[in-house]
């Protein structure tokens, strides 16, 4: 087919199918027109399969039909883009190979890194200045050409007189994890220009979202150090069209049908259990969990004050238990389920994978920068297992995180705060692998407290040998391997994946005054009943962070059932389990109450008013003793008076030891710093 049939068919085609549509993007002014390839098929497809071989030529040969139409505007340049490729020219990034050059073929996958926009010349005119004649050189190689030499015979030393430019922007496109088979995710750059720069990318490209290209893959030489040309070249795809793949909350279609029974879950009576049922079906027990995870996934609302401070809406969770009690599995499951979420492992990440890195970039020169997991799953979910497992420094990435909703990052050329408004679910091991029954749970949480008190819930996951417990469990396990189809939910992942993106999207209720009086009530309470002690050092049992908890958590359980208004009983749903979490955790064995310093500071405040009680008792025997060094004997005999254990005494010791209070001369006396 010569090049004036292939004009005259596209002419036809743009103007049965598209002419309305090509006259309102040039009265707005846009240089580009997207055609569906699959109209195109079904109107030549002679001319469709031409295309997929010889993209660029045909594209060139649609642009010059454009141009023959009678339009208001006069154009000069305009592109013609096409989507709806068919699935047999989807290609994985990692299968890409040297037989697919300059074919029109689809990749999907995750934008990992995102350049600046560059002006890029296409073609430059120089003038020579023997004759005066006019000569046009096309820059399609990386290194600027000029022309070599005039038909006058002149070579070299040509003056430029215009040249043509085009914005351009680079793209790093990573496979999507669901396309591997535990292999590492391949890469490949991505080349935009004119339109699909700017501001399209800026919605659709930021990295971490996940798009679909469809464009031609082009060869890029390679210079070596020594200046000559490698034998090897990089492979480089040239996009013709970009759109965003369902990732994301906003993205996500609902049928009519959908909304119908979305609407019927909100209003069946115990909406709660039904959805935490469906929740995790294989995993027998923990329905405190599994409600609290609904809730999770429902989220909090966010709210922007009008002094610029933002409270997050988003609820974390650590859930730390001994091994072989379904935690990951219950991640995993939270994986499959909510919208746009990441999973990664504690032991393989560090702070520039879970927050962001500053890499060079090879492909437009300069500094990048590359989102790590926690910037990606922004408005999503990042589940991180194996918690314990992290190095402390890269843990310390966590804290701006959880509670600024922010990563900033000062690396290079570059100062940046990206957006990070990720929801977390963390597991963990206690501190040597299981629970010790007879130690308090906040003493083997092997976590920095200021980590800790960061997460919302709390929950620990004990495995204690229980007759009747055991048999149900072993039961549910062996039937479940018998007949693996009998652990459905009532509803179906795809149902509760869209009713939970829903609910995240359509819901933002408001707090009655019988919720606020409740929770208040409750706040109050709790803190008032700290009891205290001989040395009127009064036990924190909560703090605000708790009351924000419950009100996140509050609002989480009326989104649930689609209401506008957080009743009082959704406040008390809230605080059975902000409760539940504080008794396992934060109850202190020797008073029965519940104290939030068991967790934040690891001391308790009874254990605060024993040390401020041995203090005083060493300052009064250094003032007895001339020479300051005390027999320890001596302070464990003026404590046994005040009701302190010889046990305690010499725990508190060790504790004033380590923190340069006191020092040992020589062993069985101590001396003051």
């Amino acid at each position: 087919m010569d090049v004036d049939e292939q004009i005259k068919i596209f002419r036809e085609f743009v103007e049965q199918n598209y002419y309305p549509q090509l006259l309102e993007a040039t009265r707005k002014g846009e240089i580009s027109l997207v055609l569906d390839f699959s109209e195109l098929i079904k109107f030549n497809t002679e001319l469709a399969e031409e295309i997929l071989e010889t993209p660029e030529e045909l594209i060139k040969a649609a642009e010059l039909a454009i141009k023959e139409f009678d339009l208001p505007q006069k154009v000069t340049k305009f592109t013609v883009r096409f989507k709806n490729l068919p699935e047999s020219q989807k290609i994985i990034i990692s299968d890409i190979r040297s037989k697919h050059l300059n074919k029109f073929i689809w990749v999907d996958g995750i934008v990992r890194n995102k350049t600046d926009v560059r002006p890029h010349i296409t073609a430059a005119k120089f003038e020579c200045p023997s004759c005066g004649n006019i000569l046009k050189v096309l820059q399609l190689d990386k290194k600027y050409k000029e022309p070599s030499r005039c038909s006058c015979g002149r070579k070299g030393k040509f003056k430029e007189l215009s040249k043509e430019l085009v914005d351009g922007q680079g793209l790093i496109l990573e496979e999507s994890p669901d396309d591997l088979d535990a292999k590492q995710p391949k890469r490949i750059n991505v080349f935009l220009k004119d339109d699909l720069v700017s501001p399209i990318p800026e919605k659709r490209c930021s990295p971490g979202s996940r798009v679909k290209l469809c464009g031609w893959v082009t060869e890029v030489p390679i210079t070596l150090r020594s200046g000559g040309q490698s034998t090897k070249y990089d492979l480089i795809l040239e996009a013709n069209y970009i759109e965003p793949l369902e990732d994301d909350f906003f993205n996500i279609i609902i049928s009519p049908e959908e909304l119908e029974k979305i609407n019927e879950i909100a209003t069946l009576p115990n909406v709660l259990s039904a959805v935490a049922n469906s929740l995790a079906p294989s995993i027998y027990g923990h329905e405190k969990i599994k409600e609290a995870l609904v809730l999770q996934l429902a989220g909090g609302c966010r709210k922007l004050r009008p002094d610029g401070i933002v409270t997050r809406g988003d609820i974390h969770i650590l859930l730390i238990g001994d091994p072989g009690s379904g935690k990951s599995q219950l991640l995993k499951r939270i994986t499959k389920v909510a919208p746009k979420a990441r999973f990664t492992g504690g032991k393989g990440a560090t702070a520039a994978g879970l927050t962001a890195s500053v890499v060079k970039d090879e492909f437009m020169g300069g500094w990048s920068l590359e989102a790590g997991t926690l910037v990606l799953a922004n408005k999503g979910f990042a589940v991180i297992d194996e918690l314990d497992k992290m190095e402390k420094e890269d843990r310390a990435a966590l804290h701006e995180a959880l509670e600024q909703q922010t990563v900033s990052i000062a690396k290079a050329n570059i100062q940046a705060t990206l957006r990070c408004e990720t929801t977390v679910l963390a597991a963990a091991n206690p501190k040597f692998g299981r629970f010790d029954p007879y130690d308090l749970i906040a003493n083997q949480i092997d976590l920095p407290p200021t980590l800790i008190n960061r997460f919302d819930l709390i929950f620990p996951i004990k495995d204690i040998p229980q007759r009747e417990k055991d048999e149900q469990t072993a039961t549910f396990i062996l039937n479940l391997h018998k007949n693996p189809e009998e652990a459905v939910a009532e509803i179906s992942s795809e149902l509760l994946r869209k009713y939970l993106s829903y609910i995240r999207r359509r819901t933002h209720p408001k707090m009655s005054d019988e919720a606020i009086e409740e929770l208040k009530e409750y706040y109050i309470t709790m803190r008032n009943s700290g009891i205290s002690d001989e040395a009127g050092v009064k036990s924190i049992p909560i703090t605000a962070r708790q009351l924000e908890a419950l009100i996140r958590l509050s609002e989480a359980a009326a989104k649930v059932r689609l209401a506008k208004i957080v009743s009082k009983e959704d406040a008390q749903k809230a605080i059975e389990l902000v409760n539940y979490c504080l008794n396992q955790i934060a109850k202190d064995s020797e008073t029965g109450q519940i104290d939030i310093d068991r967790l934040s500071s690891r001391i308790t405040a009874t254990q605060r008013s024993s040390i401020s009680v041995l203090k005083e008792i060493i300052n009064v025997l250094e003032e007895q003793n001339s020479t300051k060094v005390i027999p320890i004997e001596n302070i464990i005999e003026a404590a046994a008076e005040k009701n302190i254990s010889k046990e305690n005494v010499e725990e508190i010791l060790e504790k004033l030891r380590r923190s340069g209070d006191i020092f040992e001369p020589k062993k069985g006396f101590i001396q003051r710093l």
